[in-house]
């Protein structure tokens, strides 16, 4: 057993899994990683399940000093971190020694950073999750982002050797270019022309985004004028359009129910991408076919669930 001391928290630090499956029907959204493939990498890297806790830093990182030897993984996001001043490199199984202390400043591209220790972070589960949901104040760190002198205690397990992820593979799964949506449920109530403009069009990632939902500016959605329509479910990912004409992507604390249209809805295999967006980072969408969009998960699964995914340093 070993353990690690938070000495400053960053931004918005999280204890953070895959998530809260199959509560919906009890108003809790999933929660969880906003960038779950990282996660899974950093896991693999340090010998961890897929569904193990780490630390999810947003923007700005914490400081950390750890209190015995361990095995850390830093994925996602550029943060600068250093160990005792020595540059951290990311997508790589990293041997910390006890009282090293691990620093990591501001994003240089994404959003978010995930810090993965052998044997995992040990948070109290509930719902079958450690996962925190800052929404409800649930779960994690006493339902909130860490603090100042926070100290959490990990397995101590880990690999016997250094990994790295194929450049490859990274390659493969964070490839630039537009989001890939499927048809929402009411992309019916939205004319061709305005179905047009959705996915040409650029947007912007507003200030007020959260993992609740990332709010867009960009051209409106308001050609037809759209009847109210009952509250209904929602899931992760969807694109609804309130009358403002300004779409919301909903994201991993959505709320579970509401009563806007939705006009599309991002695929699986690029929920990821969104929980590296940041604010003022610019957005553009593709429509694919439901088939598509199973054929690409597929295809990102076999990469994650392959041990080929990884080499020896």
């Amino acid at each position: 057993m070993g353990s690690l001391n938070v000495l400053s928290p960053g931004f918005l630090t999280t204890v953070q899994d895959l998530g809260r499956d199959h509560y919906a029907h009890l108003g809790l959204s999933p929660s969880g990683a906003a960038d779950a493939v990282s996660l899974r990498l950093g896991n693999l890297l340090v010998g961890n399940p897929p569904n193990a806790a780490a630390l999810e830093m947003t923007l700005v990182g914490a400081t950390i000093v750890f209190n015995s030897d361990c095995a850390i993984a830093l994925v996602g996001s550029d943060f600068g971190a250093t160990l005792d001043g020595c540059a951290v490199p990311r997508w790589q199984t990293v041997f910390v020694q006890s009282r090293q202390t691990l620093r990591c400043g501001s994003a240089a591209s994404g959003a978010r950073c995930y810090l993965c220790v052998g044997g995992g972070i040990l948070a109290e589960i509930i719902m079958s999750s450690s996962s925190t949901h800052l929404q409800i104040a649930l779960g994690g760190n006493r339902g909130g982002p860490l603090r100042s002198g926070d100290t959490f205690e990990f397995s101590g397990s880990g690999p016997h050797r250094a990994l790295t992820v194929k450049p490859s593979v990274l390659e493969d799964l964070f490839t630039a270019g537009p989001l890939r949506v499927t048809g929402g449920p009411q992309v019916h109530l939205f004319s061709a022309m305005e179905q047009s403009l959705f996915s040409s069009s650029i947007y912007i990632v507003e200030e007020e985004s959260n993992r609740m939902g990332l709010r867009l500016s960009g051209p409106p959605l308001i050609e037809t004028i759209r009847e109210e329509m009952l509250t209904e479910g929602i899931s992760v990912g969807a694109i609804q359009v309130p009358p403002s004409g300004k779409p919301i992507i909903l994201f991993v604390e959505h709320p579970t129910t509401g009563g806007y249209p939705k006009i599309a809805n991002v695929i699986s295999a690029d929920m990821h991408r969104v929980g590296q967006l940041q604010p003022r980072n610019d957005v553009r969408f593709e429509f694919v076919t439901v088939n598509a969009a199973i054929s690409l998960l597929h295809e990102r699964e076999t990469i994650l669930k392959s041990e080929n995914c990884l080499q020896p340093i």
